[in-house]
């Protein structure tokens, strides 16, 4: 595969190494796809990062996380706690205009979690449809995260049924 050359394709490689990082359980190389206040050029040394509001994000069922800190923490706690985990990605669209990009995807997660017994296999694999949006800005360094905001897709028609024979 050759290297990407326009920024569309960047941001793409970009938002594909993200969900890789992810996958793999690669701590290190997810932290390494984030914002970090120098790339934005606040000296770490005089502003506390946490409050920057540099990076945000939104997992599913959970509240909005600020900070690099805190957003890293909460990506630490679903390693820790998902033995196995994989992303389908479907109708991705890549905007960019200037150093700013935005991707929009549906996320098809396929998930399970640690054994029921120690030592057992792997737990009951879950299947999930989330939305995201990811901002990424340019960097010296390539395109970074700025932020992640995932949501549930619900069911289409969960109870219809029911509800037409309720009335």
């Amino acid at each position: 595969m050759s290297a990407p050359h326009t920024d569309v394709e960047q941001v793409e490689a970009a938002n594909t190494a993200y969900y890789e990082a992810l996958e793999r359980g690669d701590f290190e190389e997810l932290s390494a796809l984030w914002l970090t206040p120098s790339d934005l050029g606040v000296d770490e040394e005089y502003h506390d990062a946490a409050d920057t509001g540099v990076v945000s994000c939104v997992h599913p069922g959970w509240p909005v996380l600020t900070g690099r800190g805190e957003v890293l923490r909460s990506y630490a706690l679903i390693m820790a706690n998902t033995d196995y985990i994989q992303f389908f990605l479907t109708d991705v669209h890549v905007s960019v205009t200037g150093d700013t990009a935005l991707v929009n995807c549906t996320e098809n997660i396929l998930s399970g979690g640690p054994a029921p017994v120690a030592g057992g296999e792997l737990g009951p694999l879950v299947g999930q449809l989330v939305v995201a949006t990811n901002v990424f800005r340019r960097t010296g360094t390539g395109w970074k995260l700025w932020s992640h905001h995932a949501s549930p897709v619900l069911a289409e028609n969960d109870g219809a049924e029911d509800d037409d024979t309720a009335a």
